[in-house]
């Protein structure tokens, strides 16, 4: 994915996202198929997710932890009303994730288990997303999006392209779609959406995407969550399902389980408002401004487009991450003022069914 396309600067293909609709091409995620009887314990054991207690074509955000609590990665798994487990993991850890899948549904195998792993090599995937998606898919599917609510997943006709698994989801913050569509017609896709509703759909790329993301309050995995930062420190508590903090067996759990009950964990992943001027970046020290030490780190930061301010997310000592708390942000040889802020930055449009 290019960091832009055409004569749309990343400021104006954000605002249309906001306004309109765009579409991303994210194929480079790895999709994977997981089969077998033994599966939902197969990928529970890897997961802070609750997959037993998923309805059918439907899912969660989840990650995957280490025998620290460490985030290993972050992924969307989809329970199907099929034999098999949907899953999207990020491109930038397929060197890691598609190892880590295979070696340990081996070792399960090894004990009597029936699981395997499938991945769907060279598939398309393809993100819909904007406040005007629902109005441009309807328009050449058979599916009917207002029955397809946020994190539910079927497989249906797209534009005359039979067998696409469209799943309600997203990273923009904003109402979308993501489409897993045979390689061979991916491009057909993209030519039809496009050709739909006439300037309301355009294509966007990764800087769009990245500040998309940031506005929403995303996590960008290597950036604002790695294997040194578990999903409590990292605001992700959701994502360690009820259930399975009591049964804590998963990779980590009962470091993951001790922060959340003694409210025990040294930072926190915070939002930051910054002054005009030079934006915070990733890996600028944050000063206390009494005693002059460091408090913490930028992990991420952009100009948001939409709210037409310098903002960013952050580590901090958990001390100093009360919304309101105002520190220094270090760029060398200048210092400017930032101040805690609730995340998300711009409010998220996720279609849940309810008005």
């Amino acid at each position: 994915m290019p960091t832009q396309y055409g004569d749309l600067s990343i400021k104006e293909s954000t605002i249309h996202t906001r306004k309109h609709v765009s579409l991303f091409d994210v194929s480079h995620m790895l999709q994977t198929h997981i089969t077998g009887k033994d599966r939902v314990a197969f990928i529970e054991s890897l997961t802070t997710a609750d997959v037993q207690g998923l309805q059918e074509n439907s899912g969660t955000l989840s990650v995957f932890t280490n025998e620290k609590g460490g985030i290993k990665d972050d992924l969307i798994i989809m329970k199907t009303d099929k034999d098999f487990l949907f899953l999207v993991t990020n491109a930038g850890c397929i060197d890691k994730d598609l190892p880590y899948l295979l070696e340990n549904a081996a070792a399960w195998r090894a004990k009597g288990k029936d699981v395997k792993i499938e991945t769907l090599d060279n598939r398309g995937l393809v993100a819909v997303q904007g406040p005007e998606m629902a109005k441009v898919l309807q328009e050449g599917t058979d599916i009917d999006l207002s029955k397809l609510t946020f994190m539910k997943t079927t497989v249906g006709s797209v534009f005359g392209i039979d067998g696409c698994r469209v799943t309600r989801c997203g990273y923009t913050g904003e109402d979308g779609v993501e489409i897993s569509v045979d390689p061979t017609k991916a491009e057909q896709l993209v030519d039809r959406l496009l050709a739909s509703q006439a300037g309301k759909v355009k294509l966007a790329g990764l800087g769009a995407r990245d500040a998309l993301r940031l506005e929403a309050g995303l996590c960008l995995y290597g950036s604002d969550i790695d294997e040194n930062t578990t999903p409590i420190e990292a605001g992700l508590a959701f994502v360690v399902a009820k259930r399975r903090r009591e049964t804590l067996d998963f990779p980590g759990a009962e470091k993951i389980v001790k922060q959340l009950k003694e409210k025990s964990w040294p930072k926190r992943r915070v939002g930051l408002l910054a002054q005009p001027g030079r934006c915070p970046r990733s890996h600028l020290p944050l000063i206390d401004p009494l005693d002059k030490c460091a408090i913490g780190f930028v992990t991420s930061g952009c100009p948001s487009p939409t709210l037409g301010k310098n903002i960013a997310i952050a580590y901090v000592d958990k001390s100093h991450s009360k919304e309101g708390t105002k520190f220094i942000v270090d760029f060398g040889a200048k210092q400017a003022p930032v101040e805690v802020v609730k995340m998300p930055f711009v409010p998220t449009h996720y279609y849940t069914g309810k008005k």
